[in-house]
């Protein structure tokens, strides 16, 4: 598997390579198993970190209403009953009921460069990731980054585009943000979720670069 990639201009015309540094790709074909369970294992913890966990039921204690006892100890030939928010009561409370709580699962910074080389490298192995020298825009109008998608084959893809920072991007971000097919992202912010996700990866080269320094 080659470690050069063209780096294409906003017409799609090649203007240079990159080449990736040695240490950061995963050799496949020599350890085909590694990292795969660490990629497993950030994905879940991704996904689980977006769980609200705001399922909540009320327990005995905090439904409104039985404090006073429903009917007497003796005589009645019924079972005893102190209060009707029993949780055998209809209406009663909940017992073990959901709670509101964290879904957040922990992953060792090791673990997850580990997630990231191999989710790359597999992109990479796929012909998924495409390199542009940087992208400027006239204007900030929708058609502008639609047309470079055109020129790079991407029209038909899910696209994740990722540069090293959007503060001083502000017409990329107005261009992009109608697009249903493409998300744009931080190179500091790319996770391995997203890396598997889209149909492909569009990285500028000042982008890129500040991603692989994540990988080293």
């Amino acid at each position: 598997m080659s470690n050069t990639l063209d780096i294409l201009d906003c017409k799609g015309t090649r203007v240079g390579e990159y080449v990736i540094p040695e240490g950061v790709m995963i050799e496949l074909d020599k350890e085909p198993e590694k990292g795969l369970q660490a990629v497993h294992d950030t994905v879940v913890a991704y996904l689980a970190g977006l769980r609200a966990g705001t399922a909540c039921t009320k327990t005995r204690g905090e439904v409104s209403g039985g404090g006073a006892k429903p009917f007497r100890q003796k005589g009645t030939g019924r079972a005893r009953s102190g209060s009707s928010r029993s949780p055998v009561w209809v209406g009663g409370g909940t017992i073990f009921g959901p709670r509101p709580r964290s879904f957040a699962k922990k992953v060792n910074k090791k673990v997850l460069r580990l997630a990231l080389r191999r989710a790359f490298t597999e992109r990479i192995a796929d012909g998924d990731v495409v390199i542009v020298d940087q992208v400027q825009l006239p204007d900030h109008k929708t058609k502008n980054v639609v047309s470079i998608l055109k020129n790079l084959n991407l029209a038909d893809s899910t696209v994740m585009m990722s540069l090293p920072a959007l503060e001083d991007q502000a017409a990329v971000v107005c261009a992009t943000g109608n697009l249903p097919n493409l998300v744009l992202r931080k190179s500091d912010n790319v996770n391995v979720y997203e890396l598997l996700r889209f149909g492909k990866l569009l990285f500028t080269k000042d982008g890129l670069d500040a991603f692989i320094q994540r990988l080293a």
